[in-house]
């Protein structure tokens, strides 16, 4: 299949050098894991990627400290798929996740391995805190659970020790959405490992913060290490005013409506996740500490796709190019800028050995650690594929980009769109960034070429919780 053929090539390219293996210490030496991720953030939403509207300090400041990548990719154009993408290693079509779930009988499936499973085995503590939008949280799930009864499996089923996530189920996540009132009363519908969790007034943006550090403060054990996976809503729907000082800020500038309250989300998150990297610091755990922060998919609304074309729901560059930032102390050139080719499945197996771990030999993702390690060092990847639903509707700024697509792969400059397996657009995007020259009719036996891996991937065996066989949650 070409998934394995191509993965274990990938691999072999990418053999331990002496600076990776420095990394794999064994216990309370071992380095710890945070993923920061914001859900519907833009590429051109963060002044350290180019935006004139928001000021984003904090996160400015992690790629000062860090590695900043231009040519990282989420999972998919929409959330659920990037979400299953980043915790597998796998592209999502390999668990049929082709749309965002409704908060209904839809789930990541439990035979999935999750990053968290295996860090979990390694001995890491694990905890996720936020937007977890893979399934099993509704209440009725909660009840199931508790009477040994079958259900969708959450957090505590897919390797994390504690979690904090609201209620993720009809009506309650609607409800706060049509009533723009998630951020401001999501402290009142939480769950806490399975549990109906003490309603809080503080903005839900600054409680997955204060959690954070309560867990770290408190609830982990100090001689191992940690892998804390935080996915912030902001700056999703449904626009609220953040707290003070962020709304009147912009609006001393004159900005107003959706876009006063947008931008005043932004540089909340930037502040909450300065509060969590001061925390760090004044614990002596940021050196130690590898941060990733990035985007679930492109900008919806009110969010800005930076020079690219497209948005959320749609396949072009807009909807899958994302800011993705790497830091770890001592280890990740300072200050630095990559410009590899990196996609969200890639981010298991460079955990996978900048910990020490063994990863699944049957990922998408392969080993970036000589990236992140060495200023300007570049590696092959296999080509990056993505599938979804159709999205008709569009959620960003004026009509939807044409050609639509449910499909692309990405093979080095060059990209080519499908609508199932007809092939509708060809760019190269050394030269096209904007992808506005369709070079379909010019280039042929590229095109050919590129609609060879799309046929393959459509082919490989896909594990859904619809299929026959599986167990019924």
């Amino acid at each position: 299949m070409f998934n394995k053929t191509r993965i274990l090539l990938g691999l072999s390219l990418l053999s331990l050098t002496g600076c990776e293996q420095s990394l794999k210490t064994s216990g309370e030496n071992r380095i710890n894991i945070i993923f920061l991720m914001a859900d519907d953030l833009g590429y051109g939403d963060l002044s350290c990627y180019g935006s004139q509207s928001i000021e984003t300090p904090h996160i400015d400041q992690l790629a000062g400290d860090g590695m900043k990548f231009t040519h990282f990719y989420s999972g998919s154009a929409v959330c659920s798929p990037s979400r299953a993408s980043l915790l597998t290693g796998k592209f999502p079509l390999r668990y049929d996740v082709q749309k965002h779930f409704s908060d209904s009988t839809d789930h990541l499936p439990r035979r999935a391995t999750t990053l968290a499973e295996l860090l979990k085995g390694q001995g890491y503590q694990t905890c996720h805190i936020g937007k977890w939008h893979l399934g099993g949280l509704r209440l009725s799930d909660i009840e199931k659970r508790k009477n040994d009864e079958p259900a969708l499996p959450g957090p505590l089923q897919h390797g994390f020790d504690h979690y904090l996530a609201n209620i993720e189920g009809r009506p309650i996540r609607r409800n706060h959405i049509l009533k723009r009132t998630l951020y401001r009363k999501g402290g009142k519908t939480m769950l806490r490992n399975d549990e109906r969790a003490s309603a809080v007034e503080d903005h839900w943006t600054e409680i997955k913060v204060t959690e954070a550090i309560q867990w770290l403060s408190n609830k982990r054990d100090r001689d191992t290490p940690f892998f804390l996976n935080m996915w912030f809503d902001v700056p999703h729907t449904p626009y609220e005013p953040a707290p003070a000082p962020h709304l009147s800020k912009y609006r001393k500038m004159g900005v107003e409506g959706d876009q006063l309250l947008f931008r005043s989300m932004v540089s909340h998150l930037d502040a909450e996740i300065g509060r969590l990297v001061d925390y760090l610091k004044e614990n002596d755990l940021y050196e130690n500490t590898l941060i990733v922060f990035t985007s679930d998919n492109g900008p919806a609304h009110q969010g800005s796709p930076g020079p690219f074309k497209g948005g959320k729901t749609d396949l072009h560059e807009g909807g899958i190019r994302v800011p993705m930032i790497a830091v770890l102390g001592g280890k990740i050139p300072e200050g630095t800028i990559s410009f590899q080719p990196v996609h969200m499945v890639d981010l298991l197996p460079t955990i996978s050995s900048l910990t020490g771990f063994e990863s699944p030999r049957d990922l998408d993702g392969i080993d970036m650690t000589r990236v992140l390690l060495e200023a300007g060092k570049e590696v092959p990847r296999p080509p990056m594929l993505f599938q979804m639903f159709l999205y008709k509707g569009y959620q960003n700024q004026g009509p939807k980009p044409t050609p639509y697509a449910t499909g692309a792969v990405i093979d080095g400059n060059w990209k080519l769109l499908t609508d199932s397996l007809k092939p509708v657009e060809l760019i190269n995007l050394a030269r096209d960034h904007r992808e506005i020259y369709n070079l379909l009719k010019e280039k042929q036996g590229k095109v050919d070429s590129l609609l060879h891996f799309v046929k393959e991937f459509h082919k490989d065996d896909r594990y859904s919780w619809r299929d026959v066989g599986l167990p019924v949650y």
